[in-house]
């Protein structure tokens, strides 16, 4: 830990210097500000494309028995609209958002890596472009946004179009990790003086959870799409049960990542809503304290409940007990943020401009998905429920009905921030009822389709009674929205040209991003004001009215945790998760057997002498580390060559053990031992690989004298990671090699 708050003086622009070209000034950028714009655009634009699909979906399902689209068309256009809008508009639109007003609101120049910033756009952004593509090669994704098996696997989807979606997600996940952590970091450790995390605006603490939720959650996803990826391109059978594996294995891995993403997507419009009802009511937040806290709640209770996405599946009548109260337990924290906001609202002096419509709206309809999300705790409702449009009506009204509307109510509110100007009030509320009268058409109805048998996911369906009626009034709510968004597209384009200039603070708002300029300067800020509440802005404008003089907020102790270290324990964690599910996978498969098949095939005392060399190695390069620290260059060069030394003759090792396997005739498709051992060995080397290689830019660092002792954290963050591969040989060493759990 390093103490004292980080001086804004010291920390140099990453920003390349301006040329000629406009374009390559934005694809070069390192500017946080530039990189959450294209993050939003980059989410607008597929908005465009998923609202593209989603209306040729409505058209198709408009009148019974329509052949507009055929079934295979239908079947691609739902698996893209859902992989879209969630992996390409949800996250990235809120991801930008982060980008640009997280640093602004704890007062810091940039984020705090601001190439791992850039290269986290630029993934999503190959990503996406890469999973779209496959619509050029006649083969999109067909097994839907969660890509079921066996639907997915080689037999029943044998083109190419689940392996984009597979390497796309891939691609994209990475990405989503780095943004992450950068935001984790930036959030931690570059707070300006003042800024205790308990005095933080309620939007950055909600980008916090969300950050937490995407390091911790995500890797479950990539897991379950290694495994299926293999299972696609090798022959492997972890979800192929005719050969000993479990089609349920991946409904539990994606659900451990799917259902904490609800809350990456939802937590940050919780936050958008804070810091929007409070300015517009002109009061604070009541209850700062309980909206935090409830956040931790539903971080924490959020990676329990995921098989309630299961019940139908036959887990048995204790885990549906389990996380049927799981899921009833995270509806109080949920609930506790709505009577907090509906307190602010109450004896406020109510502003009720465009950015308010869409809060209020947003209470509304969040509150009707939440109460929908209750019934499917019920385990019989849910058994008659599920896979209706009932579902498809519960998760709109939540992401849609919630989310979107946080987002347009966010985008009115600071817009004027990122452009200096106003956009325009009359387009807006026109603009709102288009949607909120669109958005209750579609999705409400789609409510009692449910409960009259329509199954989800079908691309037609017969004159039953009163299903054509409800279908064409979805239809032609979706045809609203569309209009609203054209409306909503014009506002920001014609005020972008001529809309009424913003000033500063134009809403007379309290937090920090309101203390430059409109928009902000490269630098964000020239000064700062005094930090001792959590309105600063409104201390400064309202010195008489003063938060601080009449409520006392924990003082910041400006202990800042190592920037490098912190980001390395970061990923660490996210790796940790990976290798976990790996571990579990191929103890869930070898455990079924009673015999014991490691001492056939594996020869356990030769891998325990090179397992020696890989241990071996922490201790080489701690002694390294404690040379670097006394400036001992020749000491530290030959202990990190040591350190090199013993990785490099482990991955030979592995190299000999793999070579005999493979002598054998064991590859990775021979049985499920095989293929849960090469694939838990296989990303161990990789990471032992990557491992080296950073040792040897270490080392090169230090014999050219770039690495000296002013930057033992830069060495000490890669000997975290280093450390922790051996921490997880040490765990796959006695599980697979020992048989620990077997």
């Amino acid at each position: 830990m390093t103490t004292g708050s980080i001086d804004q003086s010291e920390l140099t622009s990453l920003e390349p210097r301006v040329t000629p070209t406009p374009m390559l000034d934005w694809v070069s950028t390192l500017d946080h500000k530039r990189i959450g714009i294209m993050y939003i655009l980059t989410a607008v634009f597929y908005l465009a494309v998923g609202g593209f699909e989603a209306l040729l979906m409505r058209v198709q399902l408009a009148f019974p028995n329509n052949t507009f689209l055929s079934p295979e068309m239908f079947n691609q256009l739902f698996t893209m609209h859902g992989t879209t809008m969630v992996f390409l508009v949800g996250m990235p639109v809120l991801t930008g958002f982060a980008n640009y007003f997280v640093p602004l609101m704890v007062g810091a120049r940039d984020v705090a890596f601001p190439r791992l910033n850039a290269f986290g756009f630029w993934m999503l952004f190959f990503g996406g472009l890469l999973l779209h593509f496959s619509f050029l090669t006649g083969s999109a994704p067909n097994a839907g946004w969660f890509s079921y098996v066996p639907l997915s696997t080689k037999a029943y989807s044998s083109l190419q179009g689940v392996d984009y979606w597979i390497i796309g997600l891939l691609i994209m996940g990475i990405g989503s990790v780095s943004g992450a952590i950068n935001i984790f970091a930036t959030i931690v450790s570059m707070r300006a003086p003042g800024m205790s995390l308990q005095r933080v605006p309620l939007f950055v603490w909600m980008m916090l959870m969300q950050a937490i939720l995407i390091i911790l959650a995500l890797p479950a996803l990539n897991s379950a799409l290694a495994m299926l990826l293999i299972d696609r391109w090798l022959g492997s059978a972890f979800f192929d049960p005719t050969r000993g594996g479990s089609a349920v294995l991946w409904q539990h891995y994606f659900w451990i990542f799917g259902h904490p993403e609800v809350y990456i997507l939802i937590l940050p419009g919780f936050g958008m809503i804070s810091e929007v009802i409070p300015v517009f009511s002109r009061k604070p937040i009541y209850g700062y304290t309980f909206v935090a806290a409830s956040s931790v709640a539903i971080v924490l209770l959020g990676y329990g409940v995921w098989a309630h996405h299961m019940f139908a599946v036959g887990l048995g009548m204790y885990a549906d007990i389990f996380f049927a109260v799981g899921s009833l337990l995270i509806a109080i924290p949920t609930g506790i943020k709505v009577f907090n906001w509906t307190a602010t609202l109450w004896g406020g002096e109510i502003q009720f401009n465009t950015a308010m419509h869409f809060a209020v709206a947003f209470l509304l309809q969040f509150v009707i998905g939440g109460l929908t999300g209750i019934m499917f705790a019920a385990v019989p409702i849910d058994w008659q429920l599920t896979d209706t449009y009932f579902v498809v009506a519960h998760f709109h009204y939540v992401l849609i009905g919630g989310l979107v509307f946080a987002l347009f109510s966010a985008t009115y509110y600071w817009f004027p921030k990122m452009t200096g100007r106003m956009l325009n009030e009359r387009l807006g509320i026109m603009q709102f009822w288009l949607w909120a009268l669109g958005f209750n058409m579609t999705f409400m109805v789609q409510h009692f389709l449910g409960m009259m048998g329509m199954p989800r996911r079908v691309y037609t369906y017969a004159d039953n009674p009163g299903w054509a009626l409800l279908n064409g009034i979805a239809s032609l709510g979706a045809v609203f929205m569309a209009i609203g968004t054209l409306v909503f597209l014009w506002n920001i384009g014609a005020s972008l040209l001529r809309g009424k200039i913003a000033g500063d603070n134009p809403w007379d708002a309290f937090t920090l991003e309101w203390a430059t300029t409109s928009p902000p300067p490269p630098e964000n800020f020239t000064s700062l004001p005094e930090i001792k509440s959590r309105r600063p802005v409104w201390d400064m404008n309202h010195p008489e009215h003063a938060d601080w003089k009449t409520e006392k907020t924990p003082q910041d102790k400006g202990r800042r945790p190592n920037l490098p270290k912190l980001a390395a324990w970061s990923f660490i964690a996210s790796e940790a998760v990976f290798f976990l599910l790996l571990l579990i996978a191929y103890v869930v498969f070898n455990t079924r057997s009673k015999e014991v098949v490691t001492s056939s095939v594996l020869d356990v005392n030769r891998t325990g002498i090179f397992s020696l060399f890989l241990i071996s190695s922490s201790v080489t390069f701690w002694i390294a580390e404690r040379f670097l620290k006394a400036g001992k260059k020749s000491a530290f060069v030959f202990s990190l060559s040591l350190t090199i030394l013993l990785g490099i003759t482990f991955l030979a090792g592995q190299a000999w053990e793999y070579t005999g396997l493979l002598m054998n005739d064991i590859t990775i498709n021979t049985d499920l031992f095989s293929a849960t051992f090469f694939t838990v060995t296989g990303f161990h080397g990789i990471h032992v690989t990557a491992g080296v290689i950073a040792l040897c830019v270490m080392l090169i660092m230090g014999i050219k004298g770039s690495l000296n002792p002013g930057k033992t954290h830069v060495f000490g963050a890669v000997g975290v990671y280093w450390h922790f591969v051996d921490v997880v040989w040490l765990a796959v060493f006695g599980i697979i090699y020992l048989g620990l759990l077997q």
